[in-house]
């Protein structure tokens, strides 16, 4: 946390997520009087709705390989996550009164597995420490004068500040506020913003109707993806879901950037799915071989190589009838089913998105150079990662990054 710097300053902090609240912290630390701005009735809305299945705060894996997680864009966050990364969030949770443990799948969780104890001991803390929370307050913009402008139930509002952190989410939960809203005022100023689109995003399939009255909103589990594109090579294991669209789910999401960048490029993106990954091609071939008498092909599917239930329905769907009778030609089928994808959901179905303001118009600090005194963190700047507690990670290092750039900027402007 910033030292205290006894700086007689203002700020604002425009959006009541965890960067926002992050911002907030780090700078009632320093001193300085903070107004929380967000439009919702209550904060952390999204937060609170993400961790309703179990809230994945970060996640254990060495420091390298989180970091290879944020793509083309690692190289730019690496100092936020090297000064608040996975052990600096768990620190942080526990510090709050929560404790936290690390899953079988490595990802890290709070005992209790909820949002809301976290968000209650969180904002308890920020009202101790002077942060005055203002909620229905929807960011306007800027007045002709430079004060924040917000509709509020009583009508608009402006208020001006010696600093402003904004963080206003991307485009994904509209409903709870990330509703990309501030895209044309910023760009108005000058600020370079990159197209917002879907990440963490299931995919469009053209599934027969048998498939998708069968099978959709079921699991394939223990499976390997892989895919090649012009940025190379992709494989990766976990599991996923068959939905009535196409495909959604954490090994889905995990590829989502490529596929999204593949689609873009070619109208389609191809991925190649191995439906035993623990068996070698000649293995499954010869357990297909195997006479199955009487058996039916899906009892000796199923009795041979475990594939049975969805990841059979899925072979059925793709593979020509003729195949089922060839065990060689079926092994390389089961072992790279293709799988055609022609569309991401729309941005409002994804979990996050990707695009923003761009790195290139800001500062080391997280200040737009086009606007002096104005900060931004969280998803609103043009990253994206996979699910597994990376984005919070970002969000909460995000906003503590910029939370400190405004403390230092207000600290040089006042002399201190």
């Amino acid at each position: 946390m910033a030292a205290p710097l006894t700086v007689s300053a203002r700020a604002a902090v425009v959006g009541a997520g965890p960067a926002g609240l992050m911002a907030a912290e780090v700078l009632a630390g320093a001193g300085i009087a903070v107004d929380v701005y967000d439009a919702m009735p209550s904060a952390g809305r999204k937060f609170l709705l993400a961790g309703i299945g179990g809230l994945n705060i970060t996640h254990s894996e060495p420091h390298a390989a989180f970091l290879s997680r944020y793509g083309d864009r690692a190289r730019v966050l690496a100092p936020m996550l090297e000064a608040f990364g996975a052990q600096a969030v768990r620190d942080w949770t526990e510090g709050l009164g929560i404790d936290t443990f690390v899953g079988s799948s490595g990802r890290v969780f709070p005992k209790e597995m909820k949002a809301a104890p976290l968000l209650r001991a969180w904002l308890h803390r920020l009202r101790e420490r002077g942060v005055r929370l203002h909620m229905r307050h929807r960011w306007l913009g800027w007045e002709a004068d430079g004060a924040l402008a917000f509709d509020t139930p009583g009508g608009r509002t402006a208020h001006r500040h010696d600093a402003v952190v904004l963080a206003l989410g991307g485009a994904s939960w509209p409903r709870l506020g990330s509703d990309a809203a501030w895209v044309p005022w910023l760009a108005g100023r000058g600020v370079r913003v990159e197209p917002l689109v879907p990440a963490n995003c299931g995919f469009e399939i053209d599934w027969s109707p048998h498939l998708r009255e069968r099978y959709a909103g079921q699991p394939v589990r223990a499976v390997t993806l892989s895919m090649s594109d012009d940025q190379g090579d992709w494989c990766r294991s976990g599991e996923f879901v068959v939905s009535d669209y196409g495909v959604e789910g954490s090994l889905i999401y995990a590829a989502s950037a490529r596929l999204r960048e593949a689609i873009a490029r070619h109208g389609r993106a191809e991925l190649r799915l191995d439906l035993a990954p623990g068996l070698g091609l000649e293995r499954v071939a010869r357990e297909l071989a195997w006479p199955r008498g009487s058996k039916s092909m899906a009892n000796h599917l199923r009795a041979r190589i475990k594939v049975d239930g969805v990841k059979a329905g899925l072979l059925r769907e793709i593979v020509p009838a003729a195949d089922f009778q060839d065990p060689v030609r079926l092994a390389a089928w089961v072992k790279s089913l293709p799988l055609t994808l022609r569309a991401p959901r729309p941005i409002d179905e994804a979990i996050s998105s990707a695009g923003g303001v761009a790195f290139e118009g800001m500062d080391e600090h997280g200040m737009l150079r086009a606007l002096p005194g104005v900060f931004c963190a969280g998803e609103m700047l043009d990253w994206e990662a996979p699910t597994g507690g990376y984005l919070l990670t970002a969000c909460l290092a995000s906003g503590r990054w910029s939370g400190l750039g405004a403390a230092r900027w207000l600290a040089r402007r006042n002399g201190a």
